[in-house]
């Protein structure tokens, strides 16, 4: 039987087409248009944001609409392949090889998935989601009725599908796909590796750089749209804790600090950087979890924990269809809204997470990826969502009045309870520290793409850009505001339609470089 590795013989070695310029390891021609494209876009959508935002929206509507089958049938296909995976023989195989052992203990591992894949979008949505489906504020899901038992129990059901099991799973068959091509077969550490069984020697052409260039872009996109919002979310907690003004400097400021921790951390690198502001992230956000559990409903929260679980299972076959549904407007506008958003933050957080897996199994890989996220985000959804949705219903406070500004609904919760000056200080802390993270590690992946796949980058590139991400946030909320950050996000999410054709065919060649390992593993046993 032919040895794994002679399977993938290529001349192309990693950093071959690179050039050293600026203190940089530049591989050319990603980095080069890379950074063209992303200044032509910039440049245009400063002069005309009003204008690129409705080309960018249309876009963005167009694939939405006449792909929805397509995004939601590959959900589902991600999340049937993944657990396939954990029962399989395959999922014996250790990432890096059967010597190869984690770099970094389970807790740590697991606090840099969740920090890089979602930490930041459950302190935006864990409280405005379910209370906009139970109001119609957002829409109701599966035509539910309104302010009723079963509506409160669909919009549990319905946030919990937009935040576990398919998301998890789309990130990944990215992860798993670049971890194991890089890990098990040498090959370089950027997406275009994944499709080498393939088209072979093509991935070092034309083929790979322009996916990586688009995984560059995707990535640079979601990072700056969404530390634009970010920012305005964190500037509105500020004034709604502190009356300092939201305005725009405020949120300049915001971002500007952000970014210069940002670059502080990817300086320091994944040990100094990443691992230690997860770690702070997972515990303030484990103690602000406990927390509401302690001085909400307790008793409500631990039993809804269960209700969440079941209203989850009961949703998660009728929302992932796209015929005969009621709801085709909540359908569109949500839930094919978010697997575009996903699959296009995929590059980023999927190559992340690769980084990170060293050593693990598939298995393992699958379980904590998958599996304990998503319970985790049961928990949190159950105590902060639960916990405003009964605020609704008793008509306590701000949020009785329905979803205003939903960037301020978690801080509109939190006023109901104890102590709610610290605890929403607290979520202000975390919402910035979410967002560090968030562009330390995507700065740590795109320094990776345009260095050729290069695990570790040169400093000045890395610090470029993490700059990069907080320049174009800052410049584009400055100049053009919300439409131009709207332009930026559509922009993002319109990359999701030719990216879930790549993930799919990642589940193909993933499956076929597993089955050979496994075999040859066995055999050489």
């Amino acid at each position: 039987m032919t040895p794994p590795e002679q399977l993938y013989e290529t001349e192309y070695e990693v950093g071959q087409d690179n050039i050293q310029k600026f203190g940089m390891d530049i591989h050319n021609p990603v980095f080069w248009v890379s950074a063209l494209l992303i200044l032509v876009f910039v440049i245009g959508t400063l002069m005309v944001p009003d204008q690129a935002k409705v080309v960018f929206d249309g876009a963005k509507t167009w694939s939405i609409n006449n792909f929805d089958w397509l995004f939601l049938a590959a959900g589902n296909i991600f999340v049937i392949f993944c657990i396939v995976l954990i029962f399989l023989p395959v999922g014996s195989v250790r990432l890096g090889g059967q010597d190869a052992r984690p770099e970094f203990s389970l807790l740590s591992w697991f606090a840099m998935l969740f920090a890089a894949g979602m930490g930041i979008g459950l302190m935006f949505w864990s409280v405005a989601e379910p209370v906009g489906y139970y109001t119609d504020w957002f829409g109701t899901p599966l035509g539910a009725e309104p302010n009723t038992p079963d509506g409160a129990s669909k919009a549990m059901g319905a946030t919990m599908f937009h935040w576990g099991l398919h998301p998890w799973a789309i990130y990944a068959v990215v992860g798993l796909s670049l971890a194991f091509f890089a890990y098990n077969k040498g090959l370089p550490l950027t997406i275009r590796s994944a499709f080498y069984p393939l088209v072979q020697d093509k991935s070092w052409g034309w083929f790979g750089n322009v996916i990586d260039v688009v995984a560059v872009l995707a990535t640079i996109f979601g990072l700056a749209t969404s530390l634009g919002f970010g920012a305005q979310q964190a500037a509105g907690g500020l004034d709604f804790l502190f009356g300092i003004p939201s305005g725009i400097n405020t949120q300049i400021a915001i971002i500007v600090g952000v970014t210069a921790i940002a670059v502080i951390s990817v300086v320091r690198g994944l040990d100094g950087g990443v691992k230690l502001l997860s770690n702070i992230n997972m515990t303030l956000a484990a103690l602000l979890l406990l927390f509401v559990i302690g001085t909400g409903s307790t008793v409500a929260i631990i039993t809804g924990f269960w209700d969440t679980a079941v209203s989850y299972a009961e949703v998660i076959v009728p929302l992932g269809v796209w015929w005969g549904r009621e709801d085709g407007s909540f359908m569109h506008d949500w839930t094919v809204f978010y697997w575009a958003w996903w699959i296009a933050w995929s590059p980023f957080v999927g190559m992340f997470i690769a980084r990170v897996s060293y050593g693990r199994t598939v298995r393992q890989f699958i379980t904590a990826v998958l599996l304990v996220p998503t319970v985790v985000t049961i928990v949190w959804m159950t105590a902060f969502g639960g916990t405003g949705l009964e605020q609704v219903m008793t008509q306590t406070g701000a949020l009785a009045d329905g979803i205003g500004d939903y960037t301020l609904s978690m801080f509109q919760m939190l006023e109901n309870l104890p102590l709610h000056a610290i605890t929403s200080f607290i979520a202000i802390c975390l919402v910035l520290v979410f967002f560090i993270t968030s562009s330390d590690s995507g700065s740590l992946v795109i320094d990776s793409i345009t260095a050729g796949g290069k695990l570790d980058a040169p400093v000045p590139q890395r610090i470029f850009w993490a700059v990069m991400e907080g320049l174009i946030a800052a410049v584009l909320l400055f100049v053009g505001g919300a439409s131009a950050l709207g332009a930026l996000q559509a922009a993002s999410i319109t990359v999701g339609l030719p990216f879930t054709l790549v993930l799919l065919a990642m589940c193909v060649t993933l499956y076929m470089g597993l089955s050979h390992e496994r075999k040859y593993v066995m055999r050489a046993a």
